[in-house]
């Protein structure tokens, strides 16, 4: 049997519907490669995985069949299976590997050292900025930034590995030929030409709430750590962490201010035993790759300007709040804002209110 052949048949096992991942692997594990789990027959797959085998020799997947193997025909599209040498090696370490996994770009920087980055879709413009820094500085120390191309610290995190001309991959919860979210597409195709789109689903799934959390695992177990930069205390970023651990994978997690709801998961997670994040330095000597700590250069500002982001903290603050720690005319210290929030020191917030970025 010829590798097309042989790829044939593990998308044939793969996009019957009702053949799940885990009733997959049983399959696998009693006869060894798919076209055997065919060849075997009804009666002998029954014995394995009951009446649902009779959805393997029943449903006729051939349509979606062709149509992936013409997908993967094209320049920079790929489709892996367990059975692949180019298989990811730190999926074969968890304990529900996908069976096929669908590569839009670079499938070599699956097997490199990979670090996920992950957070909250509502992200402070804080800790967009922080997820963009960290980014950047950890790609260009040669890490792989892996995380699911989400709105906010997701969309950062791809942002700064590009920036810093580093290794970036995106796992979508999608089929691999759709772009989800919309808004996100310019930078998806730049992570195509740069890195790589990764999906266990097959092509054409539309956005599909429960994929989201089950790609998760694919995120933690291609990296070798995962950094949560923002995360409310209950969400898809703490599922993340939480497979990371149980994965035996190293978490991290940048701590925030306690007024703030998406420094709460942090937060947790650094009391369930995290690792308090300050500087990208941390991750890497926590990873075993001393390097030499990366610093973000801010635009200097004067004395007064300096005065004001003292009186700014590190909380978002009413102008009226500011009004009256700064002692600045009202005037004045709008000027003053506007001067820092071209520098891009401070960022201006819903309700009238602002948060200093650094």
């Amino acid at each position: 049997m010829n590798n097309l052949e042989g790829l044939a048949a593990w998308l044939r096992l793969t996009l019957i519907p009702g053949i799940g991942g885990e009733t997959q692997r049983k399959l696998l594990a009693a006869f060894g490669l798919p076209e055997a789990v065919f060849s075997a027959g009804r009666l002998a797959a029954r014995s394995v995985i009951g009446n649902r085998a009779d959805l393997l020799f029943d449903f006729d997947p051939s349509e979606a069949v062709d149509r992936s193997l013409a997908w993967a025909s094209q320049p920079d599209q790929h489709i892996l299976t367990l059975a692949d040498a180019a298989y990811p090696r730190t999926l074969l370490e968890i304990a529900d590997p996908p069976s096929v996994l669908y590569v839009r770009g670079n499938a070599a920087l699956l097997q490199q050292r990979g670090l996920a980055m992950v957070g909250s879709r509502n992200a402070t413009p804080q800790g967009l900025q922080t997820a963009e820094s960290f980014a950047k500085a950890l790609a260009g120390k040669g890490l792989s930034i892996i995380s699911g191309l989400a709105l906010g610290i997701d969309a950062a995190a791809h942002r700064g590995a590009l920036a810093a001309g580093g290794n970036t991959i995106a796992v979508i919860g999608t089929g691999a030929d759709r772009l989800y979210p919309a808004r996100n597409k310019e930078l998806a195709m730049a992570i195509a030409d740069q890195g790589a789109i990764v999906s266990e689903f097959p092509l054409g799934t539309p956005a599909i709430a429960a994929n989201f959390p089950r790609r998760n695992r694919i995120i933690s177990g291609l990296s070798c750590g995962v950094l949560v930069v923002e995360a409310a205390p209950e969400s898809g970023s703490l599922i993340t962490a939480r497979l990371a651990g149980e994965q035996g994978r190293e978490v991290f997690a940048i701590p925030g201010s306690i007024h703030s709801p998406v420094a709460r998961g942090c937060h947790k997670l650094i009391k369930q035993g995290a690792k308090l994040v300050e500087t990208a330095m941390d991750v890497l000597e926590e990873l075993g790759n001393i390097a030499e700590p990366v610093t973000v250069t801010l635009p200097a500002a004067a004395t007064e300007e300096n005065v004001l982001l003292a009186a700014l903290g590190h909380d978002p603050c009413s102008l009226d709040d500011l009004l009256e720690r700064s002692r600045l005319s009202i005037e004045h210290l709008l000027t003053e804002l506007l001067t820092l929030e071209l520098a891009g020191l401070v960022a201006t917030l819903p309700g009238n209110r602002y948060q200093r970025l650094n």
